[in-house]
């Protein structure tokens, strides 16, 4: 049954400050005889990262398909294929872009996943960072109009899950992905797993979610962790799109309101209830289009005009190249631009467009897609764009 009492609940420990600092951080391998410096990481949440001569990997939209999630990290180099769920990627560094919320069953999974293999990264002298997409910003502010029923379902397994478990949070979110297929088989087979006319049981399934995820809830506070714009080396990876006023107004800046904003931490009597700058608008980072629309319908004039705002923006942040997700590329991952921009949502989740996974590689500053040839990717496909 789910408990709507949150003083039971082992919440994560970043939801405990009040105040959000400044933070600049570091990891490295701890092996005899690298050559590798660590990774430094600045910002809190994180915004500005050095990762000196690392491989770095982007995964786009996942929406809730953890099946679709886990060869996408298997193509990817950094997650083992024999179901342990083990970092593979040694001192890489893995980038996903957001939109792990709606349009599957499987989302709370697939951030215990990403957390896990965190955990391990480090320990290997590598990292993974997320960053929070339109999808993770609505179900903060309630908007559940695309979550699955099965989602549903996940949230209250999980909120039960959190009450019956007696460790900590870190300890306990990390593991939910390996339990997290018992806990649904057993639903499938109950008595009482709710039915499209089980009124009552979908009612559990909403409270769940909104005890989960509104701002100060155990999985908002998760989300929080995550930055909204993020700059790796030289390439700024965010959901929808940067665009020069993002800049001006201060990405840190941003991603700092946003963080707090989920945290629960903004003054009811403000007049900002949420950050409007980055999660709001069609010209928010979270829900920009502007570089992933199809350069074919586009006259010149409109290509050199996004070019120009593409090439301001990436100059004022001393960048090469932004990654972003959010819009699905029908004929896979691509750049525009002089690969200015790559575009790599490819719609891979069942709730999409259940595409064959597709990854960005980033080495000695080089991009390349991964691409699977075959269903099960027993053959991988490498196109080189730069």
């Amino acid at each position: 049954m789910v408990s709507l009492c949150l003083n039971s609940l082992p919440l994560p420990p970043s939801s405990c400050p009040q105040k959000l600092t400044e933070t600049s951080s570091s990891f490295s391998n701890g092996s005899i005889g690298t050559a590798l410096k660590p990774i430094v990481v600045n910002g809190n949440p994180p915004t500005f990262v050095s990762a000196p001569g690392r491989r770095i990997v982007a995964v786009g939209d996942l929406h809730g398909d953890l099946d679709q999630a886990r060869y996408a990290l298997e193509m990817a180099g950094v997650l083992s294929s024999d179901g342990q769920d083990l970092w593979t990627g040694e001192d890489a560094v893995l980038v996903q872009l957001g939109d792990v919320l709606d349009r599957g069953d499987d989302e709370i999974a697939i951030l215990s996943l990403l957390r896990s293999l965190d955990i391990q990264a480090k320990a290997k002298g590598g990292a993974v960072f997320q960053v929070n997409g339109n999808h993770e910003t609505m179900n903060v502010e309630g908007d559940f109009r695309y979550v699955e029923s099965g989602a549903f379902d996940e949230c209250a397994d999980f909120l039960e899950y959190l009450n019956d478990y007696e460790y900590d949070w870190n300890e306990a979110f990390a593991r939910w992905c390996g339990v997290s297929r018992i806990w649904k088989d057993e639903r499938k087979m109950s008595r009482n797993h709710w039915g499209p006319w089980n009124l009552v049981e979908r009612q559990k399934g909403v409270i769940a979610r909104s005890v989960l995820f509104r701002p100060g809830g155990p999985l908002a506070c998760e989300l929080a962790r995550h930055a909204v714009a993020l700059k790796v080396n030289d390439w700024i990876f965010c959901h929808g799109g940067l665009l020069p006023h993002h800049v001006a107004y201060g990405i840190e800046k941003m991603n700092k309101e946003v963080s707090q904003w989920m945290r629960g931490l903004i003054e009811e009597d403000t007049n900002r209830n949420m950050p409007f700058i980055a999660t709001k608008g069609y010209d928010s980072v979270v829900w920009n289009r502007l570089y992933s629309r199809d350069i074919s319908d586009l006259a010149d004039y409109q290509i050199n005009q996004i070019n120009a705002i593409l090439q301001e923006t990436l100059q004022a942040l001393g960048a090469k190249a932004m990654v972003v997700g959010h819009t699905p590329q029908f004929s896979g991952a691509n750049c525009e631009y002089n690969c200015s921009i790559w575009r790599i949502d490819v719609g891979m989740s069942s709730g999409v467009l259940n595409s064959r996974p597709e990854v960005l590689e980033i080495r000695d500053d080089k991009a390349r897609v991964i691409r699977s040839k075959r269903n099960r990717f027993s053959e991988l496909q490498m196109v080189d764009y730069i």
